[in-house]
């Protein structure tokens, strides 16, 4: 983004504008456009509240403009430029504690699909017992569905963090 706001033509802009911008810089078509639009617009707004850009809406289609103020510093832009983006401990601790959960459900999960196969075993074995073995089964095979459910959650906000930590 510092690259396309810096340069000294690109003002008076849309969110819009500086994400067609920086889609054509990245030429990555896995990009998800509203994804980065609100990466970008999070950062615009971080940048009105130094004061480096002024936020002003207009009649038409209340769509938000932006433009350099004052105060405005290309060089710092240029230092952003050279430093490449660090994850926070933080961010970290979050992606190890959220891995150690999905593996934890992931086991749990081979846990219960044995139980449900031994059940399943069972009453072929011993179709009398089917009043005994079917509630169990069922509870297993709910905790199966469940567990799932949790799994997918999980990988979920990893593929999201993924996508927007190739911004």
């Amino acid at each position: 983004m510092a690259q396309i706001i810096k340069a000294p033509n690109f003002d008076n802009f849309t969110t819009s504008e500086v994400r067609s911008s920086y889609i054509t810089l990245k030429n990555d078509p896995s990009l998800d456009p509203v994804v980065v639009r609100k990466k970008l617009y999070a950062e615009l707004l971080k940048l009105v509240n130094k004061g480096w850009l002024l936020k002003k809406n207009t009649n038409k289609k209340a769509r938000t403009r932006f433009s350099k103020t004052k105060l405005f510093d290309a060089e710092y832009f240029n230092s952003l430029q050279a430093t490449q983006p660090v994850k926070t401990n933080l961010e970290e601790k979050t992606h190890r504690n959220l891995n150690a959960k999905l593996n934890h459900y992931k086991a749990e999960l081979l846990l219960n699909l044995g139980e449900s196969e031994a059940y399943k075993e069972l009453y072929l074995e011993y179709p009398e017992l089917v009043e005994e073995i079917q509630p169990l089964f069922n509870t297993a095979k709910d905790n199966n569905t469940r567990i799932l459910g949790k799994i997918r959650a999980i990988e979920g906000l990893l593929e999201h963090n993924k996508s927007v930590d190739k911004l």
